[in-house]
């Protein structure tokens, strides 16, 4: 069992990992996320399909809507990565850092969401504003890997799928996922949507406009081997 939490570990990538999932494996573990600062893990590295239009780095003025099964490419040069925050310490579910300091005031927004490691990032102009640990759909009901752009804001959603608030949402999809303030404790789970603290997706919900990026992963991450980090 060690050989196995150790191997998962690394698999999530150096800069954020996770000890498991939120399935059978995670009850063994503290449910902690050890995330050492400033190395890279797996580069994202997405391409587009043949024919299809690359996104820019500057939010579209009016996103086109997709869904589950349409993510868009992204252009690997605004992928760059020029800082990353300091987090010392376990990451555990609730927590959630903020600090805008040294960033600049204006650029384009990405949303980095890595389901393995169970953590979401929020860089503006390659600068790491912000980052959380959050909650993602359950077996039955996964959240989408891809690239999705924000196509829909809402400070006081309530779902019309489950009667269920959803603040500060900001929609991904059309058919049903959006990054949304959640309870975020160890063992919850979504419908495919990804939740993060309330107080944290209400600063995401003031930086990000429409056409603005999410990218979703399973264990691949952004390349800062050659990030600074910290202010």
């Amino acid at each position: 069992m060690a050989d196995f939490l150790t191997g998962l570990f690394k698999s999530a990538g150096p800069k954020l990992a996770i000890g498991a999932g939120l399935g059978g494996i995670g009850l063994l573990v503290a449910g902690m996320i050890d995330r050492p600062a400033g190395k890279g893990g797996e580069a994202i590295r997405p391409a587009p399909e043949p024919g299809e239009a690359v996104a820019a780095a500057p939010a579209e003025p009016h996103p086109v809507e997709r869904s589950r099964s349409q993510p868009m490419a992204v252009d690997p040069h605004a992928l760059a990565v020029k800082r990353v925050l300091k987090i010392d310490g376990p990451f555990r579910h609730g927590d959630y850092v903020w600090d805008e300091s040294g960033a600049p005031a204006t650029g384009p927004v990405i949303i980095t969401i890595d389901l393995k490691a169970q953590t979401l990032s929020v860089f503006r102009a390659g600068y790491e504003i912000g980052a959380a640990v959050i909650l993602y759909g359950a077996d039955d009901k996964p959240s989408p890997l891809g690239a999705f752009p924000i196509t829909e804001k809402d400070a006081d959603h309530v779902s019309n799928l489950y009667d269920a608030p959803m603040p500060y949402m900001l929609r991904l999809t059309n058919d049903g996922v959006a990054i949304h303030g959640s309870d975020v404790q160890w063992g919850n789970a979504t419908h495919g949507c990804i939740g993060v603290p309330t107080p944290f997706a209400k600063k995401l919900f003031g930086v990000t406009k429409l056409g603005d990026v999410a990218i979703i992963t399973n264990g691949r991450m952004l390349d800062v081997s050659k990030a600074q980090v910290g202010a």
